[in-house]
Formats: C-alpha cells, structure tokens, sequence
C-alpha cells in the first residue's frame, strides 16, 4: 500500500512539473493608437461611425463566457471592417489583431450575417415625402421627370463554386455574383439583390424581383432608368437604340444617360471604399451574398453619418454602360418613352448638346 502512494506521489509531482499555462496574448484596441483620419485610412470610418456600428449589433455579438477572454464586440467590428477595407486573408486579417485565423473568420461570418438583419432598415426604397425630394433632385441633374432611381447590375468576383459551377461564370469568363443595386440622386443605394449567379442577365434579375413587382402593381409612382440591356416598360426607361438625328430623341438620351451615371458612380464608390468587392471574394456564393449586402448597409451608414469624402472625381469610377442588348416585344414603355422625349426634350432649354 506504501509504494502505491508513493507511486501515486511520484506521478503527482511530474504531472506539476509538466503543467502547460495558458498565455494569452496582448490584444491591442486601434481606437486607442490611431485618430480619426488613421482609422478612416484602414477601417473606412471614423471613430463616431464605428462606435453608431457596434451600437447596431454590439449586443448580439457579446460572448459572456468563463472560459477564457472572449473578443469584446468593437474588436469584433474592426476586424470586419479591415476584411471589406481591404480584401487580404483572414490570416492577415487575425495576425493585426492577435488572434487565430479561425477566430477571425468567425468574427467576419457573425458580424455581416448580423448586419444583413438590418437591411431592411438602412436599404428601403423611397415612398412618401421621401420619394418627391428624390424625384425633384434628379430633375434637377438633367431634367429627366419623375425619376425614383437607377437601376444596374455589377459582377462581384467569388471563387469558383462546388455546386452549379457554370453557372456563375459570367460573360467575361470568371465566376461571380450578378448584383442589382438601385441608387438615388446622393449615391444612396435603396434596393439591393445579391443572390444571382454571373451568367443571368440584369433583364431577368430585375424581372423576378420584388422591386419588379412593386412598380408593375402601382405601388411606387415613378420611374427607373436604367441601360440598353433593360426591356422598356412604363415604369422603366431605357435609351433608344436609335434616335435618327431627331433632337429630341438625341435630348432624351443625354438627359437619361447623365442621371443615370449615377448608379455607375455609386459602384465606383462601393468597390473603392470596399475593395473585397473589386478584388474578389474568396468564399461560396451564400456567403459571399451576406458580405455585398453588408458592404451596401455600410454605404448607406457611411453616407447618413456624412461619413465619406470624396477628394478626387477619379473615385467615382464609371464602369461603362452594359452592352448586352436584347430585342423586346414593344409595349406602353415605348409609348411613354416618345411621350417623354416630346413634351420634355422637344425645345433646347438647359442643356446644349452640340
């Protein structure tokens, strides 16, 4: 019996011997190193937008927990805006902050699905006394009436998928996500549809939406401009394909294409201030969705908080016009079109074309 607790004894002592102690590693907060300009050069916003952010969904993303030393939501926050403001790995991305790379995936993951929930609060498209101030400043562009938005699509670069690989690869050859966004006059993106593969067409992405819907049932009073690659309907103006050196067809034209330049800025300013999206999304398509949709929230915020600067007109980037074009049934778009062209374009006014 004495060597069996002498024994015990022997293992007792070796195993104190052998004990590993956790080390936690130093955690460093960027709101206490860099001021506002610092933090808006590498998340994007400034130390009062961040804090608006965290505010949002700072509760969802505690972990109370007394296991170990969990990440407090506004780290939480940051290293999901260094993903979207910069594109790199989730390996770059933990090593800024001290953390593992499974650890930061995590962080990038809940915070964007948690920002999606918010959608509906910051991407609404404008009804009431809203939708007339957005009218008068488009008029106020070019001249074009009643105008609620405009409408376009962008590929958004993903990895190639496991499922419905073809699919996603979209006319230039690489796999994406085809995104609708419709914007208003002050960049503002106010509908936003992000779950289309690359090779669908924005003609049919825009019929199977909501939005689509809402405009054919009279819900919204208005129109969209979009591009040559959209049917013309009543509630959707596109250019004509060929004016025939009639002015006032050549007047319609320069008026809807300097409004509708809008929505190519607006893209411009989204895949600047949030290169993952120009730089590509290296995850599946279900995820890749949650981040443009919480890159557009982030948009919305950055423009309400007055949160943006443009220095340079070099940032509003014009991808160009799409050049798909597809030949329509003619219905009352066309109609309404000329109607259009001749009582609102047919006397040079304002702006002068030669």
């Amino acid at each position: 019996m004495a060597e069996v607790v002498r024994l015990m004894r022997r293992l007792r002592a070796k195993k104190d011997k052998t004990t590993i102690h956790r080390t936690f590693r130093d955690r460093f907060n960027p709101l206490d190193l860099y001021n506002d300009e610092e933090l808006f050069e590498r998340y994007r916003f400034r130390r009062c937008t961040i804090f608006f952010i965290v505010g949002l969904i700072g509760d969802e993303l505690a972990h109370p927990t007394q296991r170990s030393h969990s990440l407090p939501p506004i780290i939480q926050v940051l290293i999901f805006l260094q993903f979207v403001a910069t594109g790199a790995f989730h390996l770059l991305v933990a090593q800024s902050f001290c953390i593992s790379k499974a650890t930061a995936g995590r962080c990038v993951r809940r915070v964007a699905e948690l920002l999606c929930r918010l959608s509906s609060r910051f991407i609404a498209f404008p009804t009431g006394q809203r939708s007339h101030d957005v009218k008068r400043t488009f008029h106020a562009i070019a001249g074009f009436p009643n105008v609620l938005g405009c409408v376009d699509g962008t590929q958004i670069k993903i990895q190639t998928p496991k499922v419905n690989e073809a699919d996603f690869v979209n006319r230039k050859g690489y796999h994406s996500l085809n995104v609708q966004m419709v914007c208003d006059p002050n960049f503002i993106i106010t509908n936003c549809v992000a779950n289309w593969p690359g090779s669908c067409h924005d003609a049919r992405i825009f019929r199977e939406s909501k939005l689509c819907d809402n405009l054919e049932n009279g819900v919204h009073d208005g129109f969209l401009l979009g591009d040559s690659g959209y049917p013309c309907r009543r509630y959707l103006m596109t250019p004509y394909h060929n004016t025939g050196n009639i002015r006032h067809r050549d007047r319609y034209n320069y008026s809807l294409c300097r409004t509708r330049v809008l929505i190519e800025q607006t893209f411009g300013i989204l895949k600047r201030r949030f290169p993952c999206l120009s730089l590509g999304l290296r995850t599946n398509p279900t995820r890749a969705c949650k981040y443009v949709v919480s890159c557009a929230i982030l948009h919305n915020i950055r423009i309400l908080k007055q949160d943006i600067v443009i220095n340079h007109m070099d940032e509003l980037t014009v991808q160009g016009p799409d050049q798909q074009q597809q030949q329509f049934l003619r219905n009352d778009g066309f109609g309404i079109r000329d109607h259009i062209a001749q009582s609102y374009f047919s006397k040079k006014k304002k702006h002068n074309l030669n």
